[in-house]
């Protein structure tokens, strides 16, 4: 079993705790900025960064969907980490300032792969895929912080 990773970044426009903030909004503003990809989504514990408990189905490709219950935390400033408990899926959210008022926001995203020829198409193709998702989602927020 090989680990996987993809790992998008975009410079938003927009203060860093503000982006921050839109992004630990998980009961308001994170279900806004979820593309298609994402469904059934519901906010168990919390909604507010540290101590969420969000569940969401993420369809990775036209067969592959994850059944995600994702635990948040916020291990550092400007860092938010979803822990799925259904899975090795980590994701962490990392946001930093960028110049004068904008703010780097980095996703990136790993997993225990599977082995054999099955986990070579996995580490080739699955982090692309996982990146066009997540680009989606940094393009969505950027929209709403820019605004």
């Amino acid at each position: 079993m090989a680990q996987v990773e993809a790992t998008t970044e975009r410079i938003v426009a927009a203060d860093p705790e503000k982006v921050f903030d839109t992004l630990a909004d998980y009961s308001g503003a994170r279900e806004k900025l979820l593309p298609e990809h994402f469904s059934e989504y519901e906010v168990r514990e919390g909604g507010d960064g540290e101590g969420t408990l969000v569940h969401w189905k993420l369809q990775a490709t036209s067969k592959r969907v994850r059944d995600c219950l994702l635990e948040v935390s916020e291990p550092s400033d400007g860092r938010l980490v979803e822990k799925d408990r259904n899975s090795s899926m980590v994701t962490t959210w990392t946001v930093t300032p960028a110049g004068e008022g904008g703010s780097r926001v980095v996703v990136t995203t790993l997993w225990n792969g599977a082995g054999g020829i099955g986990g070579f198409f996995e580490k080739t193709f699955a982090p692309k895929g996982l990146s066009r998702i997540y680009d989606a989602l940094l393009e969505r927020l950027a929209a709403e912080v820019e605004k």
